[in-house]
C-alpha cells in the first residue's frame, strides 16, 4: 500500500473542499457577518488548507505520476469522505445549528449538551455529503429552537448554515472524487480507478476520449440541470430567489434537505411539485443517456434496457398507488394521481414529500418500500440497490432456473445487446449480497438498541440509510411537522452514520478496507 498516494488522493480532496467552504463564508460575511463568518467558517477552512498542505509535502518526494492502483483508489476513497464530513460538520457546530463550545462557554449548553451537539452535527454533514436527507434538526437538539419555541425550526437557522446543508449534498451528490478527477488524472494517472472506486459498479462511461473530457461532461450535465431548475422555480413559481436555489441543490444531488420543517409540503403547489418531480426524474436517469439526449443521440437512449425497466417499474407502481389511494382514502382522483406519482418518483430520488405517505394504506406504503430498496439507475445521483443490478439478478436467476431444466444449453447474461462479462455479474451479486447482509444486520441491530419502534420502522429506516434514500415510514416518515432522526439514542445515531457511508459507497468499497490484502505490502 503506498500511503503517499492516498494522502495525496486526500490531501486533493480537502483542498477541493475548501472551495465551496469558502463560497458559503464569503455569502455568510454578507448576511450574517464577519464575527459569526470567523466563529463558524474559519476553524474548518484553516484545518482543510492545513491538512492538505501536510499530506502534499509527505508526498512530495514520491513519484506521484504513478498509477494509481485498485486497492489504493478504494482505500483513498473510503478513507476521504470521513474528513470531508468532520470538516463539513465543524460549521453546524460551532455556528449554533447544533449545540456547541459557543453555548457551553455562554452557559446556555451542559458539557454533555455540547458533545450531543457534536454528534448531530455530523449525523447532519454525513446525511448531506451522502445525499441521505435524513435530518436531526429539532428543538431538543438546536439551541436556536429550545425552550417555549413553536415555529419553524429549520427555517430559523441562519441562511448560511442552511446554503452550506444543502451545497454538501450537491457536492455529495457526483462526488467528491468526481469533482476532484479532474484533477487526479493529471496529478496520479489514475482517475478512472478512483471513479470506480466511489461509483461501483457499471456506472461510469466514457464519454470521451479521456477520463478528464467525461468528467468535464458530467458536471457540466449536472451544473446546467442545476442552475435550469433553480432559474425556472425563481421565475415561474412563488418561491423566493434563496429557496429556489437551495432545493435546486438538493433536487440534482437527489438529497432532500429542505428549507423548512414541512419541506415542500409548506407550498402545497401543484406546479412546484410538477417542476421538481421533472428534476427528480432526470437525477434517476444515468447521466450518460442524458448526455446522449443532449447530442440529440435518442436512439440509443431509448434502446437503454435499464431505462426502459425503471420507467415501466415507475409507471406500474404509480398506478398502483394511486388506485389504492382513491378507494382506501378520501383523496379525490386527481389527487391520488398526484400524490402517488410524486412519491414514486420521489422516493428513489430526494425523499421529498408532497403528502403525509406514512398514513396511507399498508399496500401503497409497502410498494414504496419496495421503490426505496430497487432505487434509481446506476450513473445517476438516486439512491437503492439501481434497477441495472436488480435486472441482471433477475437474468441470473433465469439462467440458472433454465440450466436445472436444461443442463446442456448455454446461456449469456445480455444486457443491451452485450454479454455481461462474469467478473462483472460477481461483482454485482457481491454487492447485492453484502446489501442484504447488512440491512439485516442493520434491522437487527437498530431493533436491539430502540426496543421503542416497530417493525416498520426499523426496516424503513435500514433500507433508507443504506439506500441514502431518506424518509422511512412510520415514525420516521413525513407528518403535519417535520419528522427528525432526533429521538434516536447517540448509539443509534452513530451507527446510522456509518450505515449511510457504506450506502453513499456503495458497500464494496467500504468493505474493501475490511480484508487483509488491502494493507499487505508497501509496493
Amino acid at each position: 500500500m503506498r500511503w503517499d498516494v492516498i494522502g495525496l488522493v486526500i490531501g486533493w480532496t480537502l483542498r477541493i473542499f475548501a472551495l465551496p467552504l469558502a463560497v458559503v463564508g464569503a455569502y455568510s460575511v454578507y448576511s450574517d457577518g464577519w464575527e459569526y463568518t470567523l466563529q463558524t467558517y474559519a476553524i474548518a477552512l484553516v484545518i482543510a488548507f492545513g491538512a492538505s498542505q501536510w499530506l502534499f509535502s509527505k508526498a512530495s518526494s514520491y513519484d506521484v505520476g504513478s498509477r494509481v492502483r485498485d486497492r489504493e483508489a478504494f482505500a483513498a476513497v473510503a478513507m476521504g469522505w470521513p474528513p470531508v464530513v468532520f470538516l463539513g460538520a465543524i460549521p453546524f457546530w460551532l455556528g449554533g445549528m447544533f449545540y456547541g463550545p459557543i453555548e457551553f462557554m455562554a452557559g446556555d449548553a451542559s458539557f454533555m449538551q455540547m458533545m450531543s451537539g457534536a454528534l448531530h452535527a455530523w449525523f447532519e454533514s454525513m446525511s448531506g455529503f451522502t445525499t441521505t436527507g435524513a435530518s436531526v434538526i429539532d428543538p431538543s437538539t438546536s439551541p436556536i429552537c429550545s425552550g417555549e419555541f413553536d415555529g419553524d425550526c429549520v427555517g430559523s437557522q441562519t441562511k448560511s448554515l442552511l446554503l452550506w446543508r444543502s451545497l454538501s449534498q450537491w457536492i455529495g451528490g457526483m462526488g467528491v472524487i468526481m469533482l476532484g478527477l479532474l484533477i487526479f488524472s493529471k496529478a496520479l494517472g489514475g482517475g478512472m480507478a478512483l471513479a470506480r472506486a466511489e461509483l461501483t459498479g457499471p456506472t461510469v462511461s466514457n464519454l470521451s476520449t479521456t477520463l478528464e473530457g467525461t468528467a468535464r461532461k458530467l458536471w457540466a450535465i449536472y451544473i446546467i440541470l442545476t442552475i435550469l431548475e433553480g432559474l425556472i422555480l425563481f421565475q415561474f413559481t412563488e418561491m423566493g430567489s434563496f429557496d429556489a436555489l437551495n432545493y435546486a441543490l438538493t433536487t440534482m444531488p437527489s438529497g432532500g434537505f429542505a428549507t423548512s420543517d414541512m419541506g415542500i409540503m409548506v407550498f402545497d403547489d401543484t406546479l412546484i411539485e410538477s417542476i421538481i418531480m421533472v428534476f427528480m426524474l432526470l437525477t434517476c436517469i444515468n447521466f450518460s443517456l442524458l448526455f446522449f439526449a443532449i447530442s440529440g443521440r435518442w436512439v440509443e437512449v431509448w434502446k437503454d434496457e435499464e431505462l426502459r425497466t425503471y420507467l415501466l417499474i415507475l409507471i406500474v407502481a404509480w398506478l398502483a398507488m394511486a388506485f389504492n389511494l382513491s378507494r382506501a382514502t378520501d383523496y379525490s382522483l386527481a389527487e391520488s394521481i398526484r400524490h402517488s406519482l410524486f412519491q414514486a418518483v420521489s422516493i428513489s430520488s430526494t425523499g421529498y414529500s408532497s403528502a403525509n405517505f406514512s398514513e396511507w394504506p399498508v399496500f401503497s406504503q409497502f410498494v414504496l418500500l419496495l421503490l426505496m430498496i430497487i432505487g434509481a439507475s446506476a450513473g445517476s445521483t438516486g439512491g437503492g440497490l439501481k434497477v441495472l443490478r436488480i435486472r441482471i439478478a433477475f437474468e441470473l436467476a433465469k439462467r440458472e432456473v433454465i440450466r436445472i431444466i436444461q443442463p446442456k444449453k448455454v446461456l449469456a447474461i445480455r444486457f443491451n445487446e452485450n454479454v455481461v462479462d462474469e467478473s462483472r455479474i460477481w461483482i454485482i451479486l457481491g454487492m447485492v449480497s453484502s446489501w442484504m447482509v447488512l440491512v439485516t444486520a442493520s434491522m437487527l441491530t437498530i431493533s436491539f438498541l430502540e426496543p421503542n419502534l416497530t417493525l416498520t420502522d426499523v426496516s424503513s429506516v435500514s433500507i433508507s440509510l443504506l439506500g441514502n434514500t431518506g424518509p422511512g415510514l412510520g415514525s420516521f416518515g413525513p407528518a403535519d411537522a417535520a419528522s427528525t432522526w432526533a429521538d434516536l439514542n447517540p448509539l443509534s445515531m452513530f451507527a446510522s452514520t456509518i450505515l449511510m457511508w457504506l450506502g453513499r459507497l456503495e458497500l464494496l468499497t467500504v468493505l474493501v478496507l475490511l480484508h487483509p490484502r488491502t494493507w499487505a505490502g508497501s509496493n
